[in-house]
Formats: structure tokens, sequence, C-alpha cells
């Protein structure tokens, strides 16, 4: 379990909060989705959470441990943080994914690093990519190769920052199913920054919305309601069920005021 207490966050002291006062708790198994307008303080949520920005105030726990006194190595095996844009390296893409087993590694990798390395991979569908040169990826063949190197890592809290901006709709929705899956079966708690709010209500149990440094709602599917994403967003919505499945339909010709009353 992962719990976020009263964490606040300002980038210098006589600035203003980016983020005040957030809370929230992630169970093991569970998806959540991080969710408000560019600016809420999305990204540096997650980099609180990550330690690379040490909050003013609060502390973060991952199974009761406090990241915050956690040594490096001991972090690396606890979180892992795939960030929204990645810079390629001159290393195959085996070796890339195998590079998220360096928290575990000693002296070399052993055949159950390269196992759980390959599984990753072959879970990814990136196989037929082993041997090829990760600077030689599309943009969105490297997004997948930075997320099976942080599930290669075997965290407890994994951390992604719009893992769907690089990727065709087919690669959105399989990634966010591999990611639900993994997490399912390996007890991972997962904190997710994305945009589409359908993808977010497809394949997110809670969702946590932001707002003005604060948090405006937690919960499940109950707090994604028109009313919500309205008073969020400033854009007006209609929820509709399709097969079972929540879809959310925007309507940017209506105009919401602030107080999100149309």
């Amino acid at each position: 379990m992962v719990e976020v207490r009263d964490i606040t966050f300002a980038y210098n002291q006589n600035g203003n909060n980016i983020i005040e006062d957030i809370n929230f708790a992630i169970e093991k198994n569970q998806c959540i989705a991080i969710l408000g307008n560019n600016g809420a303080g999305k990204s540096t949520l997650l980099k609180c959470m990550d330690r690379i920005c040490p909050a003013q105030k609060g502390t973060v726990y991952v199974d009761g441990q406090n990241v915050y006194t956690m040594s490096k190595n001991t972090m690396a095996q606890n979180i892992a943080y795939v960030l929204q844009n990645n810079e390629s390296i001159n290393m195959t893409v085996f070796d890339t994914i195998l590079l998220g087993r360096k928290p575990y590694i000693k002296w070399d990798a052993t055949s159950e690093d390269r196992h759980i390395a390959w599984s990753i991979m072959k879970k990814m569908q990136l196989e037929d990519f082993a041997l090829r040169n990760v600077w030689q990826l599309s943009g969105g063949e490297l997004q997948k190769v930075m997320l099976a190197r942080a599930l290669a890592q075997e965290p407890k809290l994994l951390l992604l920052d719009e893992p769907t901006s690089n990727l065709d709709p087919r690669n959105q929705h399989e990634v966010l199913q591999q990611v639900k899956e993994i997490a399912q079966e390996h007890d991972i708690c997962v904190a997710i920054i994305i945009h589409d709010l359908n993808l977010a209500i497809r394949y997110c149990e809670r969702f946590l919305l932001l707002q003005d440094a604060q948090v405006f709602a937690y919960g499940g599917l109950e707090v994604m309601t028109p009313e919500n994403i309205e008073e969020v967003y400033r854009i007006h919505v209609h929820i509709i069920e399709h097969m079972g499945i929540p879809v959310v339909v925007p309507f940017p010709d209506e105009k919401v005021n602030v107080s999100g009353e149309r």
C-alpha cells in the first residue's frame, strides 16, 4: 500500500505552492489516474513521490516505509518512474530492459535477472526489437521500452507520466491493459498521469482530480461526474454508457463559468 500524507511543495521558499496538503492512498493491484488541467501540479506530485522534488511538508509511505528516509538502492527496489519524455541511449533493447534489474544486481546479472527482463519484453511485445539499438526506435517504441525497464525493477509503486502520449490508439490500449495486468499479477500500486479521460475510466480504478494545487476529489467512478469534470477542466461534458463502458463526450462550444454552472 502507498500513502501520500500532507504533501506540499514549492520550487522556491517565497513562491506559491505547486501542490498543497495532498492526501491519498493507493491499494495493491490498483491503478489510479491523476487528472487535472495543465499546470495543476500532476508531474510535480509524481516527482515528490519519487523524491526528485523533496516535499517541504508531508511524506510518502510505501508499505509503511518512509520514502524520504530510504537509501537510493532501496528506493529503486520500491519505486519506478517513467518520464513523459525519454532520451535515447546507445544500448540494445534487451540490455536497456535488463538495466531495470540494476538495484538487485551485485556483481553481474543472474539467469533470473535475464529471465525477468525477457519475460517483461515478451509481455510488452518487444521481443522482435531485442537486439535493435534503442536510438533506432520510434518515440512510441522507446516509450514501451522505458516502461518495460521500469516493470523489470519489480517495484511496489509504478509512476507513469503520460505513458500513452507517443502511442497510437491500438498501442495506448495495449500498454494500459498490460500495465493493469502486471500490476494485478505482482501487487503493484500504479499512479498514471493521463489526459484522455476515456482511457483513464477504462483502465483505472480510482481518480485523483487536482485543481489549484489541491485535491479537488478522489475516489472511484462516483467522482467522475460531469459536474466534477466541468469544474476541473472548464469544459461541458456528458457521460454516456456504451456496451457497459462509460464514455466522456465533450461539448467545447458550450461555455462553463468558474463555478461550473452553464
